[in-house]
């Protein structure tokens, strides 16, 4: 019997050892199957959540370290529906704190869409706000519960920080920086033109839900930090000036840039008007149209005789002319059929080629486009890139017109207006870009703004860029001597004590919607650099209708002067004896 009793149980034993070895083989490979597989990543993909990271913008500095555009942390306010416990008090929180509306608060906590868990209230709330809201929240979540029914509460209020643009000097610099919108995106100035750069790349990530998980989160590289060629206090000093101008003149608007010739930097570039590019939603207040945000780049317009060194350029560099050649300036000359006169419709008698550039002779400027012809002209006037873009990297970039032969508008007489800036449509950059072959011995160099940028911790400066040589050495340094001549000869008000300067006035008459000129009204303008022996700085000043005074010499050019003065002290330019005295030990 007990035998008997010992062998069921052996056999029970033996049946159940052979269930449990089943259900482990069946374990084992069940989780080991690729259906285990599967359900281990859905697992994890339920315990993430897909999130886009963007790394933090690039900062823009100066050339001497100064920050004109970071980031600052700002505040997303919203609210866990669930959690909420008083609309009404978070209502009166935020209306008290931000400004919002009370009734469109109220609402959209109460009466929020179906299925929605989290609602965002406001965005960008600056963080000062932001910690004002929490304090208030932390007051009232220590406050005893009285079982009151309308408690007053903040419960459900929620607070998420990220990075915002931020502008310390506010709108210093504004027309070349440029701002980026709420939506992360730049406009204008360097903030469009390196936009890529700056932003740097975002991520797509699954990121777990669980917070011990956390440190799995990838850490994403911050976009590119950019260093300007500008120099804050002078760009400071350049938009102080341009003010006072408008006021002193009774001018429209205006510009003032400053550029180094030989390496084509851009110290300054003042324009109006400027933007607080911390108040972006500005921007339509002061704007007509986009071309107006930089109106040295943007904006062309007829430049007037500032143009003639471009053309005295080309026909002392074609042996058409020397600086010695004589003209006899009877007040008025045809061209193509049509009389060009002087500025002041009188005739100047014989003149050399000096006193042409010196007394602005319209007359005599056209003959000297005769001399040349046509194809002649123009061919310069395209290697000098009038017409083209410069390249400058600055969004936005207009780039002129200059008609030529065989155009559907152009007219023989245009050759002769083309001579002395008018007919044709410029930018200051433009006229700048060109002019430096005749500061820097026939070599165009390209504007620029960016001196640099930082990534991983490495900085790499930009090479300046060659635009060309359209004249030769010579005939740079011959036509250097001639504009400071000029300049000395007539006492301009562009003057600078102790430097020796080369420059040109500009006052152009501008053409209305109807095809001629408007009466009384120009666009002064004045181009100058120096010192002549060794430029060191080029400026130009462009004002716009100028009312106290027509003409660029009485305007423009004393402008000049206040810029010249402030440069050559802020870049630490010796007054000429020294410097030369200096050189020849």
């Amino acid at each position: 019997m007990r035998k008997q009793y010992a062998w069921r149980s052996l056999a029970l034993a033996v049946c159940f050892a052979v269930i449990g070895l089943s259900v482990i083989a069946q374990m084992v490979r069940i989780q080991n199957s690729e259906e285990a597989d599967f359900f281990r990543k859905r697992f994890d993909l339920y315990a993430s959540k897909v999130e886009t990271i963007y790394p933090a913008r690039g900062e823009i500095y100066d050339r001497n370290g100064h920050l004109l555009a970071g980031n600052q942390i700002v505040y997303e306010i919203g609210v866990t529906l669930e959690a909420v416990q008083n609309p009404a008090t978070i209502a009166q929180a935020l209306t008290g704190v931000l400004g919002v509306n009370y009734e469109e608060i109220y609402t959209a906590i109460t009466e929020p869409p179906e299925g929605q868990v989290y609602l965002a209230l406001a965005d960008f709330v600056p963080a000062d706000q932001a910690t004002a809201l929490q304090q208030l929240q932390e007051n009232l979540d220590a406050q005893p519960d009285d079982g009151a029914p309308e408690r007053p509460s903040l419960a459900g209020l929620v607070f998420k920080q990220h990075l915002a643009r931020s502008y310390p000097e506010n709108s210093l610099g504004s027309n070349v920086i440029g701002f980026v919108n709420y939506e992360g995106r730049g406009f204008f100035g360097v903030e469009g033109k390196y936009d890529d750069l700056l932003a740097g790349n975002s991520v797509d990530v699954w990121v777990p839900v669980d917070p011990y998980r956390v440190e799995e989160i990838p850490q994403v590289p911050d976009g590119t930090t950019l260093i300007l060629t500008l120099h804050r206090e002078l760009q400071a000093a350049a938009e102080q000036i341009l003010d006072q101008a408008l006021s002193d003149y009774g001018a429209a608007s205006g510009t003032i840039v400053v550029m180094d010739p030989r390496h084509g930097e851009i110290l300054a570039m003042a324009s109006t008007p400027r933007l607080n590019l911390n108040e972006f939603g500005n921007y339509a207040q002061l704007f007509d149209n986009t071309s107006e945000f930089n109106r040295a780049i943007s904006m062309p317009y007829e430049p007037g005789s500032v143009f003639k060194i471009l053309t005295m350029a080309a026909a002392l560099d074609a042996g058409v002319v020397q600086p010695d050649t004589t003209f006899l300036d009877t007040g008025a000359i045809m061209v193509g059929g049509a009389k060009i006169e002087n500025w002041d419709k009188r005739p100047w008698g014989l003149q050399d080629m000096t006193g042409c550039l010196q007394h602005s002779l319209n007359v005599c400027m056209a003959w000297v486009a005769l001399q040349m012809g046509p194809q002649t002209f123009y061919e310069y006037m395209s290697s000098f890139g009038i017409g083209h873009p410069t390249g400058i990297d600055l969004l936005g970039e207009a780039a002129g017109r200059l008609k030529i032969p065989g155009d559907a508008d152009w007219y023989p007489v245009d050759l002769g207006t083309n001579s002395f800036g008018q007919g044709v449509a410029t930018t200051p950059v433009q006229i700048m870009m060109a002019a430096s072959a005749i500061a820097n011995d026939g070599k165009m160099v390209t504007p620029h703004v960016l001196y640099g940028m930082v990534r991983d911790g490495e900085q790499y400066n930009i090479p300046p860029q060659d635009a060309g040589t359209p004249i030769s050495a010579e005939t740079a340094h011959v036509l250097n001597n001639m504009l400071a001549v000029s300049l000395e000869n007539e006492s301009s008000e562009a003057l600078l004590p102790g430097y020796r300067l080369a420059g040109k006035t500009g006052t152009a008459q501008i053409p209305t919607q109807y095809g001629w000129y408007a009466s009384g009204v120009t666009n002064a303008s004045f181009i100058g650099w120096g010192p002549v022996d060794d430029p060191r700085f080029m400026i130009y000043v462009w004002l716009e209708k100028p009312t106290t005074s027509i003409w660029g010499s009485d305007t423009a050019a004393p402008v000049f002067a206040q810029v010249a003065e402030k440069t050559v002290l802020l870049l630490n330019i010796p007054p000429d004896s020294v410097r030369q005295q200096f050189a020849t030990r």
